[in-house]
């Protein structure tokens, strides 16, 4: 499988947070805007445990690329 090609989800039970590889610019805006959550040190490198919803879509909603994504329970995949 081509790594570009991986879509991850991570879910905290209300919001599931939708990480798409082969959008992804590494612009570093969730990783500075909520470290807690977004950590490439750590595997996985989103835990969405750390932080509040609220928060956790704040953030998303800065990258730049589209390639974080949320999810509401409502929502279904696409």
């Amino acid at each position: 499988m081509d790594p570009k090609s991986v879509v991850k989800q991570y879910s905290n039970g209300e919001v599931t947070v939708v990480w798409r590889a082969s959008l992804c610019q590494h612009a570093g805006h969730c990783v500075r805007g909520l470290p807690a959550v977004f950590n490439p040190k750590l595997h996985p490198w989103i835990q969405v445990e750390h932080a509040t919803t609220d928060a956790i879509v704040k953030t998303v909603q800065t990258c730049p690329s589209g390639a974080l994504t949320i999810l509401s329970h409502a929502t279904q995949p696409d």
